[in-house]
């Protein structure tokens, strides 16, 4: 075995130990070893060599286990248990078979006889230098693979063939109410769950055969209706064959709720959002249900309002009754009401016939009366006579009529300030807010950004027949750091907008809106971060490569016209 060989397993200085009360065997060792490049300590008792193992860390120890009768056996064991990573290899003059057998099973990795010679002595190094290596790459992996196992959300949990449990992760912990279960039978365990997946469980130990993604629903104490996605799959071993199962257990609970909510609570569904504002939006919505109550919804435009409303009339009795709306401020004094209380013939010029009106249609059932603030003095003081009587004449007619209606009045205005500044009755005001909803601004809310998107791209490929996967990180960036001034509205729209643009299955940067580029920054992208003055070819080449070679794409991201770009690219010879 030539040094060549040896150093492929060598760093630059190995620590080698030698415990020898021969003086002539650690001369021998010594010598050879520091001509090899290695760093030695010599010693001759086993006392001063846990002395110096406490001190450093070596690679390998050459140990004559004759000294002092059977502690050297005692010391190979202190070895094994404290410094397993060091490798040991037994240098003898009165070689025994008894006494190597004992020493192998105590992590000895070779022997040599005395006299020592260099060729032994190497081959024994590089043994032991490579198991070193392999048993480091082995812990290497095993650290990795344990913190891999920890930091998965699914819980996994392993039983060996008689169902004893040999490792959970922390997620089966927390999801099956596990703790120090390692190496107790999986049957004795989570007595209050219903135990669903020990059946599942027999049923692969009987047929051998995985199954994969079986629903069971848990019955623990604090965990009603738990649902859980279980996978189980038998283990080999490429020496041992057969050694076990895996089981990867999934909660779903919140998602089996949304599928239930999406068919039970269609409406309330369409309120995309896990935000905490709008989980408690929707537990009011879920209260106010049954209840004939005014609502009001407040709220920036685009925030949701109208779909509030329809969530609110779906619950409860008044969901079988019709639901009106009618927006308040697209229509004049006089127009406004007649739609709400209708005319009779004559009323006013162009009343031919008899009309009803909106609160006649939603007798039994909800009008929603959308942009509430912008009605006028009279208007209020009709409206009033209504919440307060449910009576109300037509236009032109003195015969009073009665009606059963729940009122929901939303506005993207500050009614409050309204009142103060005299422009809106106090006591409608405070009629119409009997409960209210405050819809949140989706910048206060953009943790449901995501959310949001990936709904709104669903739809959108249904409607222009496209495959869009989603958004780069870099637009999604994008995204958070927009102010989103037309809420939820305006990121339908920009959505819609991308893709028009959109020529690859992912929405980038370049495909937003300009107004988002413009204020989100195209930092992110690089671009601005060179002054066009300074390095316009440079510039020029980043945009064209980010947006594929799509000029128009490339113009409005550098802010020039299409002319000027594609005169500056046939400046720079760019046309290729």
């Amino acid at each position: 075995m030539d040094q060549k060989s040896l150093s492929c397993y060598r760093r630059p200085t190995q620590k080698t130990l030698i415990i020898d009360d021969e003086e002539t065997s650690r001369f021998s060792l010594n010598y050879f070893l520091l001509e090899e490049g290695f760093e030695v300590t010599l010693t001759t008792s086993y006392e001063e060599a846990e002395i110096f193992l406490s001190r450093t860390e070596y690679d390998i120890i050459f140990v004559e286990i004759a000294i002092a009768g059977s502690l050297g056996f005692d010391f190979l064991k202190k070895v094994r248990e404290s410094y397993s990573d060091t490798q040991v290899i037994v240098v003898t003059g009165s070689p025994d078979i008894d006494k190597a057998l004992i020493s192998l099973k105590l992590g000895v990795i070779d022997f040599i006889l005395k006299p020592v010679r260099l060729n032994e002595l190497l081959k024994a190094s590089r043994l032991a230098l490579r198991q070193k290596h392999l048993s480091g790459e082995n812990e290497y992996y095993r650290s990795n693979l344990e913190t891999i196992f920890r930091s998965v959300r699914d819980g996994i949990v392993t039983v060996d063939t008689s169902m004893r449990i040999v490792h959970l992760n922390e997620a089966a912990m927390v999801l099956c109410g596990l703790s120090d279960a390692v190496g107790r039978p999986i049957s004795e365990q989570a007595v209050d769950c219903g135990r669903g997946c020990l059946g599942i469980l027999q049923d692969v130990f009987t047929g051998n055969e995985a199954k994969q993604h079986c629903y069971i629903e848990c019955q623990r104490t604090h965990k009603h209706n738990q649902i859980v996605n279980l996978s189980v799959s038998p283990l080999f071993e490429n020496s041992n064959g057969f050694s076990g199962y895996v089981m990867v257990m999934r909660d779903e609970t919140k998602l089996h709720q949304k599928e239930n909510l999406s068919v039970d609570e269609p409406e309330l569904a369409k309120l995309i959002g896990e935000n905490s504002q709008m989980i408690l939006v929707k537990k009011l919505i879920r209260t106010l249900g049954e209840l004939r109550t005014t609502v009001l919804i407040t709220g920036e435009s685009g925030t949701g309002k109208e779909l509030t409303v329809d969530a609110l009339h779906s619950f409860g009795k008044l969901s079988d009754g019709p639901l009106i709306k009618v927006n308040c401020g697209a229509l004049s004094e006089n127009i406004l009401e007649s739609e709400l209380f209708g005319h009779v013939k004559g009323a006013f010029t162009g009343a031919t016939t008899q009309r009803d009106g909106r609160f006649h249609f939603a007798d039994g059932g909800t009008i929603f009366l959308d942009e509430i603030g912008d009605i006028t003095p009279k208007t209020q003081l009709q409206l009033l006579r209504v919440i307060e009587t449910m009576c109300f004449e037509r236009v032109g007619s003195s015969t009073t009529e009665k009606v059963e209606v729940r009122i929901i009045a939303a506005t993207n205005s500050d009614l409050a300030l309204k009142v103060a500044r005299g422009e809106f009755r106090e006591d409608l005001y405070y009629r119409l807010k009997v409960v209210q909803i405050s819809l949140p601004p989706l910048r206060e809310r953009k943790d449901d950004l995501p959310l949001l998107t990936r709904y709104f791209i669903q739809q959108l490929n249904c409607q222009y027949n496209k495959k869009i996967r989603g958004m780069t990180e870099n637009a999604q960036n994008f995204f958070q750091k927009y102010s989103w001034p037309g809420n939820i509205r305006e990121l339908k729209h920009c959505l819609e907008h991308a893709y028009i643009f959109c020529k690859t299955g992912m929405i980038a940067t370049s495909d937003l809106p300009m107004e988002i580029q413009r204020e989100s920054g195209m930092d992110d992208e690089g671009l601005s971060q060179i002054p066009i003055q300074d390095n316009e070819l440079e510039r020029l080449k980043r945009a064209l490569k980010e947006t594929g070679g799509n000029k128009a794409k490339a113009s409005r991201m550098l802010n020039m016209s299409r002319r000027t770009i594609y005169r500056k690219i046939v400046k720079y010879n760019l046309t290729n």
